[in-house]
């Protein structure tokens, strides 16, 4: 049965659906492939990645390491972490100490921070390299065993290296990254019969290694975009709810929810389930109408636990794309919101805009909108216009500009839902 879970990630009995996808990340990880796996946030890509490998340890015999780059600030940090990782898993250990030193011992017992601090003084911007290179060759020296890392939230971590304090892309930064991004690149080219890699971000990683010239660092690993999940499979996952929480949750309600969203995101779907339901506890009833999914949207969703949300995903839009750019992604996003689309004669009306003023060159706005377009705000539709591709994602924008709220669908239509 499935249980409510919003905001964290999720393995075993709690993960839904996605088994294709499941099946396809386990046969390339088994055929030694490396993976960039990309998605717009709140797409699940930490939860497949984490029941892969809970499945692959226990029928495969697979090592996994799953490496969170989130707080990482620059190369030796990220190396600094999978060491941090590595060390969960006893024999692993007790090769890198081989490498590391013995001086590491009495470090087996003490917190995160300190571990963390005291490898810093050996890892760092000189000697990242070289280190990472030992770390690896220590990891991959059990030959009958392959290890996967999984590295998240790698393009934070790129985006920190890429910009300086005035999200500038100076040569050296750049030359840096492509540095960094290049050992990632070999180290899989060296040790592909034991590791594997798996790279996952959300924040505009292709836009961004395209705008630095570095998009040829990732040209060996095998490109996969996490999807939203199909409106059928988001009704199933809303009767799934339902029924675990013994709610009535009539299928023209569980439709009119997948549809006001529109892209089914899987943290969405969640998201809005805990919030009708919240309705339905306080007025202490089981049965849902049209008319609760809507005041749970308007209230909840759309309200002050939803404005956490947003806020989330404008401070991860803001973090790659610098104050900059990111007043003009807001004003991007507000006129597709207020004018239903961005056809190419709104987009070059307002490029004029910027440019009489002296505030942008021509090609801020196409890289914007690259990053709006993968980050799943926006699409590009078949006659070339711009448009949100979520229902939730416009009107948290229709909402900024106090533009009036869409009531639900009143005709009650069914679905086939498995």
């Amino acid at each position: 049965m499935l249980k409510k879970t919003v905001g964290n990630w999720v393995d075993g009995d709690r993960f839904f659906d996605r088994d294709e996808d499941l099946s396809v990340l386990c046969e390339e990880i088994c055929e030694g492939t490396s993976i960039l796996l990309t998605g717009q946030r709140r797409m699940g890509k930490t939860s497949l990645v984490r029941e892969a490998f809970r499945r692959l340890e226990r029928t495969r015999g697979i090592t996994t390491l799953f490496v969170d780059l989130e707080d990482a600030k620059d190369p030796a940090d990220a190396v600094v972490r999978i060491v941090d990782r590595a060390r969960s898993n006893a024999n692993m250990w007790q090769r890198l100490k081989g490498v590391l030193g013995d001086g590491l011992d009495r470090l087996e017992t003490v917190g995160v921070g300190e571990f963390k601090i005291s490898l810093r003084a050996q890892i760092n911007e000189g000697t990242w390299k070289y280190r990472g290179d030992a770390i690896l060759d220590a990891i991959a020296r059990k030959k009958d065993r392959r290890v996967v890392i999984a590295l998240d939230e790698l393009p934070l971590v790129v985006n920190r290296i890429l910009v300086n304090d005035d999200y500038a892309m100076p040569r050296e930064r750049i030359e840096r990254a492509g540095e960094f991004l290049s050992w990632i690149r070999g180290s899989c080219q060296r040790h592909r019969d034991q590791i594997s890699v798996i790279l996952l971000g959300s924040v505009g990683f292709p836009p961004i290694l395209k705008r630095a010239g570095l998009s040829a660092t990732m040209n060996t690993f095998s490109l996969y975009r996490l999807e939203p999940w199909s409106e059928a499979t988001a009704v199933r996952c809303l009767a799934e709810l339902a029924r675990y929480y013994e709610v009535e949750l009539p299928t023209d309600v569980r439709l009119a929810m997948c549809r006001r969203l529109r892209s089914c995101v899987p943290h969405h779907v969640q998201q809005f389930f805990d919030a009708l339901h919240r309705v339905l506890r306080l007025a202490r009833r089981s049965s849902a109408t049209l008319e609760d999914a809507e005041r749970a949207y308007r209230r909840d969703v759309l309200g002050t636990r939803g404005r956490i949300d947003m806020d989330h995903y404008e401070e991860r839009l803001k973090l790659v794309l610098g104050p900059g750019r990111f007043r003009i992604a807001l004003e991007l996003l507000a006129r597709a919101a207020t004018q239903g689309s961005l056809g190419s004669g709104a987009i070059d009306s307002y490029q004029s805009e910027l440019r009489a003023i002296g505030e942008v060159d021509d090609a801020e706005i196409p890289f914007v909108l690259d990053v709006l377009e993968h980050d799943g705000y926006l699409k590009n539709d078949e006659r070339g216009e711009f448009r949100f591709r979520s229902g939730l994602l416009e009107d948290w924008q229709r909402a900024r500009h106090g533009m009036p709220f869409r009531p639900f669908a009143r005709k009650r239509t069914e679905v086939e839902a498995e």
